[in-house]
């Protein structure tokens, strides 16, 4: 093997290999010995070690990019993204930052042990990563992944429900790749999806609809679509008891995906009051914390409600 390592500088090493993080196959292409990349990356080196056979460039402390780098080279060709860093990477904002190991898909007959650092899932059902700079899971096979190997339900709900909001999968695709994958810790996922499907889209609307279901209320429509008698579109409240004419809105911006989300809210309340609907305001830290006083200001509500004629509207369920 000619040693062409010799006619290179440390900081050409990079170029020739595509990136910072590099297989060791592809430095001894080069013309370095496994000796040399040890000598390297030993403590206080030039280089550092990543994963077995996996080398850093640099002695910095890796980024999370270099982190996932490193954990597809390692699974091998073919190898896709999925869990926290392919939300992420989606654009997701409301799931926690990735940290620890890296998950990934690779093909069912291929081991890995993953050292710690990767999650390397073995799978008879290995997805076709969507185009872009990183083999990614569709992301409703990557929020599953990630949803059923935690316990926390806020965490499942928030991240279900903004892939949903954001028209990145419907419900229906989600329940299709439940159906689709192993049952293992798919109970937490399942119980919130049925949660989406009868249209709540964030956790305070699911807390919402948890309380309500330990009242006598009849259960609301939860983010429909209400439109007056010309059939001209009015607003779409958190939750509607058509029944009354009930109109309730859990009202704070962090739940609402943008600052203009929070100003349509404050602009569909003035609109929907001015067709006499009754409508309840509560803030989500009150429904956490106060959920006994949110549950009573709620009934009388209703009973206000159903005091007066009905609003001349129709709901027509959101998509």
């Amino acid at each position: 093997m000619p040693h062409r390592s010799c006619s290179l500088r440390p900081d050409e090493f990079a170029l020739h290999c595509g990136g910072a993080v590099v297989r060791v196959e592809a430095l001894r292409e080069l013309g370095l010995g496994r000796s040399t990349v040890a000598h390297r990356c030993r403590a206080g080196g030039p280089w550092r070690w990543l994963l077995p056979g996996i080398v850093m460039l640099t002695n910095g402390a890796p980024t999370r990019d270099d982190r996932r780098r490193a954990a597809l080279l390692y699974a091998g060709d073919g190898a896709v993204l999925t869990g926290l860093d392919a939300l992420e990477l989606h654009g997701m904002r409301r799931v926690p930052s990735p940290s620890g190991p890296v998950h990934v898909l690779l093909p069912a007959d291929r081991r890995r042990a993953g050292s710690g650092r990767v999650l390397a899932e073995r799978t008879d059902r290995l997805p076709v990563p969507e185009p872009g700079r990183w083999p990614l899971a569709p992301i409703a096979r990557a929020v599953l992944d990630f949803a059923r190997r935690i316990r926390e339900r806020d965490q499942v709900r928030s991240a279900i429900a903004e892939v949903v909001q954001r028209n990145r999968c419907t419900p229906a695709q989600l329940h299709a790749e439940v159906e689709a994958g192993s049952g293992r810790g798919t109970k937490l996922p399942r119980e919130v999806l049925t949660e989406i499907s009868d249209g709540v889209r964030s956790v305070a609307e699911a807390n919402a609809r948890a309380l309500v279901r330990r009242s006598a209320l009849p259960a609301p429509m939860w983010n429909v679509k209400l439109y007056d008698r010309a059939g001209r579109f009015l607003a779409m409240p958190d939750a509607w008891f058509d029944d009354v004419g009930l109109a309730w809105e859990i009202d704070s911006k962090e739940w609402h995906l943008s600052p203009e989300d929070y100003e349509r809210t404050l602009d569909r309340r003035s609109t929907i009051m001015a067709e006499d609907i009754v409508v309840m305001h509560t803030q989500p830290s009150k429904l956490e914390l106060h959920p006994t006083r949110v549950l009573d200001e709620l009934r009388r509500n209703y009973r206000n409600a159903a005091r007066s004629p009905r609003p001349p509207v129709y709901a027509i369920p959101s998509s």
